[in-house]
């Protein structure tokens, strides 16, 4: 074999990848969309009972089959304190289970002599549907599906036939099967090779798919497919850890727990790779893509069969790989917490991943609000100048979330999505929009009481207690704003209206004895402007706390 001939397998081999990559990142979304609204639903369900999760993850991932989507979807529900750890670890056992969906499709249809008829009737019904449902979001994911699926079956034919027949050349063929022949030190090597490849392709679909290839033309024997299929396992990992490494300990504690399930589980398989290998032989003597696919079904049935017994001890395992960190909820400094830059990257899971992101962006403003009574009270210059700086900084912080969110968000409506998440986007960005806006009243707020300072103006204990009781009130409204931005689902819009009603009859009644005392002479006109600023803005940032809770109703 020249080099000539090599690069062109190469190059052959890797167009085809691509190819089969795009047909399943595509039938992913497609199935995702279609199902997302029912798979958070789904998630949110879950019991304290392990066959609960189990039963969930099975579920989900043979909807979206994308293993990765629903281990990453996981680790974002555990951050945002949704879903308990020991539930997470159930359903990431599930997901497992329902990931072989895609050996079988493979086995069945890909591999079958058949596939190659599946192929244009199902990108004609693709094209079809496009035609006869345009305006259709529901019918527009199912088309993406099975256009998805038609693109997968012509993938798996061009890699059938961009990997050469290694009878042509017998030298290659003799340096695989030399790796093979070193017993048990073998499958331990070919579980490092699949760990690592799946590592590097980022889809245990993508390998499992080669796998299954190299076993049809007979580049390696059952055993060594196996042992890659073992190794995939551990690879698939990767994506829920890489996603957790902006996550919070809860998430990282979930995406090892994926580690460690699947290291146990291929350590036992290991202590019987001898009966299990047998027991697939004597089930698929004459095909060796289907029993492989038997093997990992049976592998991770049983796997999770075993594990799913000892799910306290996996979290306590993995409660001591990440112990519990210091955190400082006040910590004026920006990161993102929740938005992973990771592989996975499907409209479904970058909105949930932006829904936690925002409740992160509430909770900043309430600090932020918090510390304004703090200037009222500070006993010195420098605790006033100390306070002013932090509600700068907090000041500066909402600005960088706002552009954040709405950089993210934005680059998330200019993909292929469905009319309901574009008003979600739309929503989400209406919402940001006024939480960085209440942050900027808060800020001009705590600007106006440094000039009062600076100017020595004094206010009377009647206008403290009248300024006191509309923070009050504000702070109402913002407290049901950040319980309102938890569930969008159950939203009380009344309490809403009703907490800025009050904030705007108070303000009438601020400002209409404001005007009376300013006649009288009560005060001065520098003292009378410092103070009707200060109650107006409150009443300002009270419509911009309400403003947040009807885009929450639009969605």
């Amino acid at each position: 074999m020249n080099i000539g001939t090599i690069i062109l397998i190469v190059i052959n081999f890797v167009g085809a990848l691509a190819i089969f990559l795009f047909a399943m990142k595509i039938m992913s979304e497609g199935l995702q969309k279609a199902a997302g609204s029912r798979m958070r639903a789904m998630l949110g369900r879950i019991t304290g009972r392990p066959i609960s999760g189990i039963l969930t993850g099975t579920a989900v991932t043979a909807a979206i089959q994308s293993s990765s989507a629903t281990t990453v979807m996981v680790v974002s529900f555990v951050n945002a304190g949704l879903l308990s750890l020991n539930g997470a670890v159930a359903v990431i056992m599930g997901a497992n289970i329902g990931t072989t969906i895609t050996g079988w499709i493979i086995s069945v249809l890909g591999l079958g002599g058949g596939s190659s008829y599946f192929q244009l009737p199902l990108l004609i019904a693709a094209v079809g549907l496009i035609f006869m449902f345009m305006q259709r979001d529901k019918m527009k994911s199912i088309t993406q599906t099975v256009m998805g699926l038609a693109l997968l079956l012509i993938g798996m034919n061009l890699l059938k036939g961009a990997i050469p027949d290694l009878s042509q050349y017998p030298s290659l063929l003799e340096g695989i099967a030399s790796l093979s022949g070193y017993g048990f030190g073998s499958v331990l090597l070919f579980v490092l090779i699949g760990a690592a490849l799946t590592c590097l392709v980022q889809s245990s679909s993508a390998t499992m798919a080669i796998t299954l290839l190299m076993l049809f033309k007979g580049w390696i024997p059952l055993d060594v497919a196996i042992a890659l299929v073992m190794g995939e396992n551990i690879g698939t990992t990767i994506t829920a850890n890489i996603a957790a490494t902006v996550a919070g300990t809860a998430g990282k504690r979930a995406a090892r727990a994926h580690l460690v399930f699947n290291v146990v589980g291929v350590t036992m398989m290991l202590i019987i790779f001898r009966p299990i290998l047998m027991v697939v032989q004597n089930v698929f003597p004459d095909n060796a893509p289907m029993a492989l696919t038997l093997f990992h079904t049976l592998f991770n049935v049983l796997n999770v069969s075993i594990q799913s017994w000892f799910i306290p001890q996996i979290v306590w395992i993995v409660t001591k790989m990440v112990p519990e960190k210091e955190e400082t909820p006040t910590d004026e400094r920006y990161r993102l917490s929740y938005i992973s830059r990771g592989p996975v990257n499907t409209a479904e899971l970058n909105l949930q991943s932006a829904k936690q992101e925002i409740q992160l962006f509430s909770k900043q403003v309430l600090h932020m609000y918090a510390l304004l009574p703090e200037l009222v009270n500070a006993q010195s210059k420098r605790n006033f100048e100390e306070t002013l700086q932090r509600i700068a900084n907090y000041e500066q912080l909402t600005d960088q979330m706002e552009m954040e969110l709405t950089r993210f968000l934005t680059a998330v409506g200019g993909g292929d999505i469905s009319g309901h998440t574009s008003q979600r986007i739309s929503s989400m960005l209406r919402i940001i929009d006024n939480l960085e806006s209440i942050g900027d009243s808060i800020y001009q707020m705590a600007l106006t009481r440094q000039n009062k300072r600076a100017d020595a103006l004094h206010f009377g204990d009647k206008l403290n207690d009248n300024l006191a009781e509309m923070y009050q009130l504000v702070e109402k409204t913002l407290m049901v704003m950040d319980a309102n931005l938890v569930d969008y689902n159950r939203v009380d819009n009344e309490a809403a209206q009703q907490a800025e009603r009050d904030v705007n009859n108070y303000r009438n009644q601020l400002r209409e004895k404001h005007l009376e005392d300013l006649k009288r002479g009560v005060y001065n006109y520098e003292v009378g402007n410092a103070y009707s600023s200060l109650y107006a803005q409150y009443e300002k940032m009270a419509d911009f706390v309400v403003n947040v809770t009807e885009a929450i109703v639009e969605q």
